[in-house]
């Protein structure tokens, strides 16, 4: 300890003492005026620093809001989530300097302002109030008479206790003036020091948080780069086309409405006046849509849309020659007719046609849409329908590599690069249940015909599950040219070209697929039995491998070796191939032979070809049935469906797929058990998760709850591994324990 004052010297209450005394004091005064005006800059700057830390938050917050803004943009979001994430954590890094700066205030200076100056304070008064009482004492002392000798006496007691009471007072105030000086210099230079570590944690923290950032900054400037370069080009490209398209001579026509296939069957839209129901007959200028067969309209983008026919196959569509305006065209339904006016006669025309193809694809689709697939009952959980599984929807199409990956996938088979029934090139439609690419125009056509014959999906715009792109690149043109156009050399028809009108394309395709005038003609039944053998060209099935039979699932029935292919019946071809995972080719002719995709074996238990698939553990098999309109809740003879049996040979991939078709949990076979039970019963942890999971989600359904997503990856996780590595979902023979 440094001391300031001798304390021999307080003692003698020397001049140099008291000089002293005045130094200090005056020292310790201006000290405690800095030490207040600290506290007073630290409240400020505290005060700042919460209002820069409520705006900074406030900035986040509103560069947050920016990625939300317009059509989903992933690298941008990327950006925006990572450096706010970042920043709120300096945020956070910066409100604990705040803390601990407010702390190293109260715990250092304002304890030494409060605590340690109001010691020296009460010491000083009670010295200074000492020295007054000495220095009466001293001049009473001295003013006492020689004659006076008892107030002589009186005086000098006095004189000894004030001189005591000073002395003591003198060393106390010396001793609190030695202690703060100490005090001011370690407290001081303490708060300093955690000042400085408080600030040294805060950018610490920061460069720490920057320096995780730096590879994905690095990574995103290189980005940006990129970006730049090409939003250059394209400006680069628009003004040049902005150039030329000026230095041409426009004459002000009103581009003509389109005209194109969409979900709901043929869209057009545009403008057109339309006469009121009024007594004023007004006319007003309205934007008219077709769509889902109806004719609806609206003023403004975000008005409600008027529906001014609910139903086109109830309307017809007729000139208006007499009608004092020009170009003007009525649609009459039973309650009400319509009169509207286009601007031109050419889009009077296409305006006419649109309602009347329109009126045709209205027709040729009502009695083919149903609510409710084959064998799938109210109440049971369709899992692949688009409130689930996405089937259709964005959920799995949009993700990276999704929709282009699989249009170069299936365009990548033999034949595939070409429209099956037009040679397009470049197809970006397929039909699922054929197992064939088209182009737009044909999968029009082919949308036309119905579900029963054409399912109709985009390559590039819908969802496509794994097991189902697989089947597409099994299939293909040439192998189902092969089947339906196996007559075309010998019957000397020509095949349209892409340059052909769609009346020839659709004459083409009814032909082919509806009336199948090219198919290899069925050979005369022969026996009891009949049927016919595989079409010439095609390799026959190949013998039926062995199954070990299992309690409660499909038995195998010998085969003699007269019973060959030749005497079966489509059905029964159908069934005998759908045990093979090679023969989808085979499958594909039964059917377009007329094979009950249903067909029922009475001599093996009532099985049918989806049961039968499901014993030969064929993923692509079970999908080309479900495809072709197989039921997957239709049960054998002990009142098993495909589930029953996917459940108990251990064909989780299978149970998968019949889950995500709508298989009914609750079925039960003739001794009164549920797939989940028997999964249970066979130990299989996997089937049992997903028969589960279906159940708490039909549960949810039921109460009108969407649920969470985790099924839905459980439920894509096996797809994917049923169609990529079908062997870690297979159980082997001796894993299964008899029912």
């Amino acid at each position: 300890m440094t001391v300031k004052l001798d304390l021999e010297e307080c003692l003698k209450d020397s001049p140099r003492f008291r000089a002293s005394i005045e130094l200090v004091e005056a020292d310790v005064s201006e000290l405690e005026i800095h030490l207040e005006k600290l506290l007073k800059l630290g409240t400020s700057l505290l005060e700042s620093g919460r209002h820069y830390l409520a705006a900074s938050r406030s900035f986040i917050s509103g560069i947050c809001d920016l990625a939300h803004l317009g059509p989903p943009e992933p690298m941008m979001a990327e950006c925006l989530d990572k450096f706010t994430v970042s920043l709120n954590h300096k945020l956070d890094s910066y409100a604990e300097l705040l803390d601990a700066t407010q702390h190293t205030l109260q715990q250092q200076i304002q304890t030494l302002v409060k605590e340690g100056l109001r010691g020296f304070r009460e010491a000083r008064r009670d010295f200074w109030k000492g020295a007054e009482n000495l220095e009466a004492a001293l001049t009473h002392n001295a003013e006492v008479p020689r004659r006076r000798v008892q107030e002589a006496e009186e005086a000098g007691l006095a004189l000894r206790t004030a001189r005591a009471g000073y002395q003591g007072r003198a060393l106390d105030y010396a001793l609190q003036i030695n202690v703060i000086e100490d005090k001011r210099k370690f407290d001081i230079m303490e708060f300093v020091l955690c000042l400085v570590e408080a600030q040294a944690t805060y950018f610490q923290q920061g460069h720490e948080e920057l320096n995780q950032l730096a590879p994905y900054r690095k990574e995103l400037g290189a980005q940006l780069h990129q970006l730049v370069l090409n939003s250059a080009r394209e400006k680069r490209d628009m003004e040049q086309r902005h150039v030329l398209l000026k230095q041409k001579e426009l004459g002000g026509e009103e581009p003509k409405p389109s005209l194109k296939e969409g979900p709901g069957g043929l869209v057009m839209e545009g403008h057109l006046f339309k006469r009121a129901s009024n007594a004023f007959k007004t006319w007003s200028r309205r934007w008219f849509t077709i769509q889902k067969n109806q004719l609806v309209y609206q003023k403004k983008y975000k008005d409600p849309v008027t529906v001014v026919v609910d139903d086109l196959r109830l309307c017809t569509v007729k000139l208006c020659p007499d009608s004092e305006r020009r170009f003007c065209f009525e649609v009459v339904s039973p309650s009400k007719s319509c009169l509207l006016q286009a601007d031109s006669e050419p889009l009077l025309q296409l305006w006419i046609s649109a309602v009347q193809n329109s009126i045709a694809s209205a027709f040729s689709q009502a009695h083919l849409d149903s609510p409710r697939g084959p064998g799938q009952a109210s109440g049971h959980l369709a899992l692949c329908s688009a409130a689930t599984l996405g089937c259709g929807g964005p959920a799995r199409g949009r993700e990276p590599g999704g929709v282009g990956h699989v249009a170069a996938q299936v365009q990548s088979v033999d034949g595939n690069a070409q429209c099956c029934d037009c040679r397009e090139p470049a197809p970006e439609w397929a039909s699922i249940n054929l197992g064939v690419t088209l182009c737009i125009q044909c999968s029009g056509i082919h949308r036309s015909l119905g579900v029963h014959f054409s399912k109709v999906r985009s390559l590039t715009l819908d969802s496509w599950e794994p097991e189902l792109v697989k089947l597409m690149c099994e299939l293909g043109n040439v192998v189902i040219n092969q089947i339906y156009e196996a007559r075309v050399e010998a019957m000397a028809v020509k095949k349209p070209g892409p340059s052909c009108s769609r009346q020839e394309k659709e004459a083409w395709i009814h032909a082919k697929y509806v009336e199948k005038k090219f198919l290899t003609k069925l050979p005369e039944i022969r026996g009891r039995r009949g049927g016919r053998g595989p079409p010439r060209g095609h390799p026959p099935v190949p013998p039926k491998p062995s199954l070990r039979p299992q309690s409660g699932s499909v038995r195998s029935k010998p085969e003699s070796p007269s019973d060959d292919l030749g005497s079966l019946h489509p059905g029964a071809l159908l069934f005998r191939a759908a045990g093979h995972p090679l023969s989808l080719p085979t499958m594909a002719d039964a059917l377009a032979h007329g094979a009950d995709v249903n067909w029922v074996n009475g001599g093996q238990e009532n099985a049918t070809p989806l049961i039968q698939a499901t014993a030969a553990n064929s993923l692509l098999a079970c999908e080309f049935l479900l495809q072709n309109g197989a039921n997957v809740n239709q049960a054998d003879s002990a009142g098993r469906g495909p589930l029953h049996h996917a459940t108990i040979l251990g064909h989780t991939g299978l149970a998968c797929l019949f889950l995500k078709r709508g298989a009914d949990l609750g079925a039960r076979d003739s001794e009164g058990r549920d797939p989940l039970t028997i999964a249970m019963e066979t130990a299989n942890a996997d089937i049992v998760t997903l028969l589960r999971l279906a159940k708490m989600r039909e549960a949810d359904v039921a109460q009108g709850q969407a649920g969470d997503e985790t099924y839905l990856d459980i439920f894509r996780d096996f797809s994917l591994m049923a169609s990529d590595d079908p062997e870690k979902l297979s159980r082997r023979s001796h894993d299964l324990h008899t029912l």
